[in-house]
């Protein structure tokens, strides 16, 4: 699958953008036996953001495409792969892993305004995720993103899916997220889409997304597949990394060369 010029230009302009048809009939139904096989047999770092006796549920799980053969599947052969090399404009693409993400109906927990690159163990400005829905995406549960703010050179301290609360209260070279109304006077980029459609992001790209309730959604499926170029190499955090990868070797600045970070494309 060879991408129109246009499509990467507005990635790397954007920080995001959206493949229409990256993915058929076939592997989205693989993939939601995928998802039906990790939440029935969650990982040791799975997640429960929805609150015992409340509406809904907010699930997460990641780093499972080692055991989970349909992830694996579209993780490292295929479309996938290629759609993020292309982006990325590098050498190669490894996958660093995948992340599955679910809300059910009536789910009011929301996707906090963040960017990923905090809570990772590397660095490195050549990456992209590409998020897969397994089901239908309307603009009420769609992703939103701030245009261009990949390109801040600023990073944010995460905050905790489960009260939204900062990790810590200050780090040498991160600050405070704005406040939601001065995030939203930026361009702000909604991402509805269909099935087959995939939304590629880059990690240091600031989004968010609603939860379920009120929208008459029952079901918002999806798989992460997050892959790094060229440049990319193992770091540390002043907090515990998402997913806490140990290095395993590994010294920061080191090149991720690494078997759980296989190169899955190439040029």
């Amino acid at each position: 699958m060879l991408l129109d010029p246009k499509t990467i230009a507005a990635y790397q302009r954007d920080g995001v953008v959206v493949i229409p048809n990256l993915v058929d009939a076939e592997q989205l139904e693989h993939l939601r036996q995928g998802v039906a096989e990790n939440m029935a047999s969650p990982g040791p770092w799975a997640n429960e953001y929805t609150p015992q006796g409340t509406a809904g549920r907010f699930f997460d799980d990641y780093v499972n495409w080692q055991r989970i053969q349909q992830f694996s599947d579209v993780a490292i052969s295929g479309n996938v792969p290629k759609v993020a090399l292309q982006l990325m404009g590098t050498r190669t693409a490894r996958l660093f892993h995948e992340h599955v993400l679910v809300k059910e109906a009536e789910t009011k927990e929301v996707t906090p305004w963040h960017h990923d690159d905090p809570y990772y163990g590397i660095d490195g400005v050549d990456n992209v995720s590409i998020w897969v829905p397994l089901d239908p995406i309307p603009d009420s549960v769609a992703l939103r993103f701030i245009a261009g703010s990949h390109k801040w050179n600023k990073r944010f301290i995460p905050k905790r899916f489960k009260d939204q609360t900062a990790y810590v209260e200050s780090a040498h070279d991160f600050v405070h997220l704005p406040s939601v109304e001065e995030l939203n006077a930026h361009e702000v980029i909604s991402t509805p889409v269909q099935l087959g459609d995939a939304v590629a992001f880059h990690y240091r790209t600031l989004h968010s997304a609603p939860g379920t309730a009120g929208t008459g959604v029952q079901l918002r499926r999806a798989v992460s597949f997050r892959y790094v170029g060229d440049d990319a190499v193992f770091a540390t955090r002043p907090w515990k990394t998402s997913p806490p990868l140990e290095g395993n070797g590994l010294q920061p600045g080191d090149a991720l060369d690494d078997a759980r970070f296989p190169i899955v494309a190439s040029r």
